[in-house]
């Protein structure tokens, strides 16, 4: 999965006080894209040296985000690029299958949080700017000591397994779906609810199962939708008659082991990797 960067090591610590140098990376975003250069079959990003000559500030503006082995990665926002320049702005869609794997993270990642910097600028409670906390990876409001941590939103994918079959889906097609790909039972945990629960409501809602022998697989932080992906199996326990949410889904079918379709050989999403693995008979 795309956050299986090893043997490169991720370090997420805050550390406010970290400085840039002249080799760090700079992350740069505009909306959904991040500035990047090609070489070939891979990529890179601009370092502070490529930038600094156009960007005399850009030591001061930089926010620390993480370190991936001993490389530092900043966050840096309102960009000029020298001309002719070597980088341009790539959708971070194509970070899916982006090699090398652990800059393909640092991309989605440092996304994530460039939009949650961006959304918390003001305070939701008494409007007055928010800024950065001293300790923790918060945005803190002097005036009425609201604290804003980045966000996370918690989701299921399922694999519903009936014996030797497995329930597979394909989304209503959407800007964000496209409705091409097949896909597992997937939807986000509401308030108050645990994620076991969030399987039964999902699959019934989804497409009319009760389903029981709920069992976790394995989770995954998901940077394009802020959500932290927790997979799990589970076994039929009604009839096999599927009951279609037409809002949510263009299709849903149960497949025997050895028919499913793997359509690609993607292997950045939790989904992908749960389907193979029941494909091959490991679940």
């Amino acid at each position: 999965m795309i956050q299986d960067i090893a043997p490169h090591v991720y370090n997420n610590a805050y550390d406010p006080a970290r400085k840039p140098t002249p080799e760090s990376y700079a992350l740069c975003y505009d909306r959904q894209r991040v500035l990047v250069k090609r070489d070939r079959d891979t990529f890179d990003f601009p370092r502070f040296k490529d930038l600094a000559r156009n960007n005399p500030d850009i030591y001061e503006s930089a926010i620390y985000l993480f370190a991936i082995d001993d490389e530092d990665f900043f966050l840096v926002e309102h960009i000029t690029t020298p001309a002719p320049s070597p980088f341009f702005m790539e959708n971070t869609q194509a970070f899916r299958g982006a090699r090398p794997r652990y800059l393909a993270f640092a991309a989605i990642t440092g996304w994530q949080l460039a939009r949650w910097y961006a959304s918390r600028r003001y305070c939701g409670r008494c409007g007055k700017p928010l800024r950065r906390h001293e300790k923790e990876r918060m945005m803190y409001c002097d005036n009425c000591h609201q604290m804003e941590y980045p966000k996370i939103c918690p989701a299921v994918i399922v694999g519903i397994t009936n014996g030797n079959r497995l329930l597979l889906s394909k989304y209503a097609p959407s800007p964000d779906h496209p409705g091409t790909r097949y896909a597992l039972i997937a939807g986000f945990t509401e308030i108050g609810e645990t994620l076991e629960e969030t399987v039964k409501r999902e699959v019934m809602e989804e497409v009319g199962l009760r389903v029981k022998n709920i069992r976790y697989y394995k989770c995954q932080p998901w940077s394009w939708s802020d959500t932290l992906l927790v997979g799990f199996f589970c076994d039929l326990d009604s009839s096999d008659a599927i009951t279609l949410d037409r809002n949510e889904l263009a299709l849903a079918q149960w497949f025997e082991r050895e028919d499913i379709p793997l359509q690609d050989q993607e292997h950045a999403t939790l989904t992908m990797e749960m389907i193979r693995y029941f494909k091959t008979g490991k679940a």
